[in-house]
C-alpha cells in the first residue's frame, strides 16, 4: 500500500495524504516525476514497462518515473524510482526539474540526466522494467 502526499492548487504541501488506488479528492494533487536520462549521442534511454504493470502495460516510457510517496520530494522520488526501475544510483542534490506539466491531479516534474548508460550491463528489476533501449 503506497500513500501520496496532497498539494493544494498553488502546490502547497497540505498535511493530507491519499492511498494510491483512490480517487484524488477534488482540489486536491499529487507529485509524479519522471527522469529523462541522454547520453552524448542525443539518445533517450527508455524502458518498455511489464506487460502486466497496471498503467500503460507493454508501453515504452520515459527512463524512469511514478509517483512520489509520502514524505518524498521530488528529487527523492526521482533518485528512488531510477534506482527501483533501471538500478541507476543518481544524485540530484541541488537538481531542480527541467520542466513541470500540470494534469488533472497532479504536478509532474521532468528531470532531464545527461549521462551516458551502458544498458548492456543494466540489471533492472523484472517486476518493473520488461526491456530497455
Amino acid at each position: 500500500m503506497e500513500n501520496w502526499d496532497l498539494y493544494d492548487e498553488n502546490r502547497q504541501l497540505l498535511n493530507e495524504t491519499m492511498t494510491r488506488g483512490n480517487e484524488v479528492p477534488a482540489h486536491r494533487y499529487h507529485l509524479v516525476i519522471h527522469v529523462c536520462i541522454i547520453n552524448k549521442q542525443g539518445q533517450l534511454l527508455i524502458q518498455k514497462r511489464r506487460d502486466d504493470k497496471q498503467g500503460w502495460p507493454g508501453k515504452w516510457d520515459f527512463s524512469a518515473g511514478g509517483s512520489a510517496v509520502q514524505g518524498d520530494t521530488n528529487r527523492d522520488a526521482a533518485e528512488r524510482e531510477t534506482y527501483e526501475e533501471l538500478g541507476i544510483q543518481l544524485d540530484l542534490t541541488n537538481r531542480r526539474p527541467h520542466f513541470t506539466i500540470n494534469f488533472d491531479d497532479g504536478y509532474d516534474d521532468f528531470f532531464i540526466v545527461h549521462q551516458d548508460i551502458n544498458i548492456e550491463k543494466l540489471s533492472f528489476p523484472t517486476e518493473e522494467v520488461q526491456e530497455v533501449k
